[in-house]
C-alpha cells in the first residue's frame, strides 16, 4: 500500500469532499431489515404513515455511507492506525431513496502523541450532505495516524 497522507498532511483546516453515492429503497429495506428493522426503514406503505412520510434509510446506514465515502476518498490512502471512537453523532434530515450523499471531512485540530513519538492524532469533523447541501448526518470524531517521521 501506498500511503499518501500521514498525520503531517492532516493539518487544521484541511478539507475533502467527496463524490456523491446514493441508496435506492431495496438497499435501504435490505440494510434495515438486517440491522435497524423499523417500520420507516424497511416497508414502504407503513412509512407512508409515520411522522416521516416515506421510506428513509436508517441513520446507522447513512454513517455507514459516510465511512465508505471516507474510505474511498483518502482513507485507504494514509497512515490510519484505528480511531478511539466518536465525540458527537447527530442525524439532522432523513436521507430517503434516491438521494445524493456526498461526505465532507474538514480537520478541526491535530495533536501529536505525548506517548508514542511515531504517531499523532486528527480531529475531524464529518458532514454527509445531500442533492440540496443539506447536512443529513454530523460526525465529530478522532484517528490516529502515523507519523512520516517520529518526533524526537
Amino acid at each position: 500500500m501506498t500511503i499518501k497522507y500521514y498525520w503531517e498532511d492532516l493539518t487544521e483546516g484541511w478539507q475533502y469532499e467527496s463524490p456523491t453515492r446514493s441508496l435506492t429503497s431495496q438497499q435501504i429495506i435490505s440494510f434495515a431489515r438486517e440491522y435497524d428493522p423499523q417500520a420507516y426503514h424497511t416497508d414502504e406503505e407503513a412509512a407512508r404513515a409515520t411522522p416521516f412520510g416515506g421510506l428513509i434509510a436508517s441513520g446507522w446506514q447513512t454513517a455507514a455511507v459516510g465511512m465508505r465515502l471516507m474510505c474511498d476518498g483518502y482513507l485507504l490512502q494514509s497512515s490510519c492506525v484505528g480511531s478511539p471512537g466518536l465525540e458527537e453523532l447527530r442525524w439532522l434530515k432523513p436521507v430517503r431513496p434516491g438521494d445524493a450523499l456526498r461526505l465532507r471531512s474538514t480537520v478541526l485540530e491535530q495533536t501529536p502523541s505525548q506517548k508514542q513519538p511515531g504517531r499523532g492524532t486528527v480531529k475531524w469533523r464529518w458532514e454527509l450532505l445531500n442533492q440540496k447541501d443539506e447536512v443529513v448526518c454530523l460526525m465529530v470524531g478522532r484517528q490516529h495516524f502515523l507519523r512520516r517521521t517520529a518526533a524526537p
